[in-house]
């Protein structure tokens, strides 16, 4: 039987969820030039990567030529180090060995709090972390840890960054909510884009949820468009609404859940406390707004039955997705390379 509408009433932003405990996320660290994780960020490696062409400019021709170091997409980059000349993959190269630099610093830093002390493995997300550049800086950062005495295991996120945060999402709700369904609905909020997909939990494979795939997803890049609040939580329910037609159209059975990753900090009502300021159109934070009330006000049922929302911060979904292959240590966190560097740490429960 479904659980009922209460059930999930102050489950938004739990510390304690179905399979982890979480000790710490969203962790925002200064230094005197800002947030910490900023030195981490897909910005931070565009900079790094803007410095050695600025050398290589003082001594003869860019490599890579005039487009700005943040407007070279990340095949280019790909394809500079994989099949570029010399030069072009030494610039390239360059810049993953700075960025994993700054990168293995600020895990460091994370592993003096004391919510983070004893982190025996970090698996590394976001959108950066797809692809060998991403791998290259993942593992050097991993030597440089351990060459510094950090004992500590970097290891990228097992699903595709574009899935990791729509699987994650099936894991807010304990496994048993999902028997005799064949999908659930999910939700990627980030800076930039929204992901929207159908994740079919594949119990009778692993009752861990570690055989759950996304059957179909939509994404929709809001960075392009800039609209309002109001017009991102209607295209929002727009893409969920197409999927779930398309789910019911091939007769699958959908449970009437929708797991939610949302940047920021989420309260247990669902409301954002803070943050959200790079989601698009306006304040997300207000006292005013709350985002799963909005989606169950515009979808109110899923295949005839009342539906249930359980939001979370972005980082804390991604991790949740890799929780099946963790049981072989005790606590361990995830690190999201995007805009910013989303962080969260998990301890794992007895069984």
């Amino acid at each position: 039987m479904p659980a009922r509408k209460d059930d999930f009433a102050s489950l938004h932003g739990a510390r304690e969820l179905p399979s982890v405990t979480l000790d710490s996320f969203n962790l925002e660290l200064r230094t005197k030039d800002g947030f910490l994780g900023d030195r981490a960020s897909k910005r931070a490696f565009s900079r790094i990567l803007e410095e050695w062409r600025d050398r290589m400019r003082d001594a003869d021709e860019d490599p890579l030529g005039d487009t700005p170091s943040h407007e070279i997409s990340k095949k280019k980059l790909e394809a500079a180090l994989t099949e570029g000349d010399g030069e072009e993959a030494g610039v390239v190269l360059g810049a993953v060995e700075d960025f994993a630099g700054e990168f293995s610093s600020v895990i460091a830093r994370f592993m003096r709090v004391k919510e983070w002390q004893g982190t025996e493995r970090i698996v590394v997300g976001g959108g950066m972390r797809q692809g060998r550049i991403g791998e290259l800086a993942i593992g050097r950062a991993s030597v440089l840890l351990k060459t510094q005495g950090v004992p500590v295991d970097l290891t990228p996120i097992q699903h595709h960054p574009d899935e990791a945060g729509l699987i994650g999402g099936a894991h807010l709700t304990p496994a048993w909510t999902l028997k005799g369904f064949d999908a659930v609905m999910a939700v990627d909020i980030g800076g930039s884009n929204i992901r929207v997909g159908v994740v079919r939990p594949n119990l009778a494979k692993a009752p861990d949820l570690a055989r759950a795939d996304v059957w179909k997803s939509s994404l929709w890049r809001h960075a392009i468009d800039k609209p309002s609040r109001t017009a991102c939580v209607e295209r929002l329910c727009d893409m969920l609404e197409e999927l779930i037609g398309k789910a019911l159209a091939e007769k699958l059975t959908l449970a009437p859940f929708i797991g939610i990753g949302c940047p920021g900090v989420i309260a247990p009502d669902g409301a954002i406390e803070r943050g959200g300021q790079n989601l698009p159109g306006g304040n997300w934070e207000s006292e005013h707004f709350n985002l799963p009330a909005a989606i169950r006000k515009i979808i109110p049922t899923i295949d005839g039955e009342d539906t249930h929302i359980i939001m979370h911060n972005d980082a804390v979904v991604q991790g949740l997705s890799q929780t099946p292959f963790m049981a072989d240590v005790e606590h361990w966190g995830v690190l999201t390379i995007g805009t910013g560097l989303g962080n969260a740490r998990f301890t794992n429960k007895k069984k």
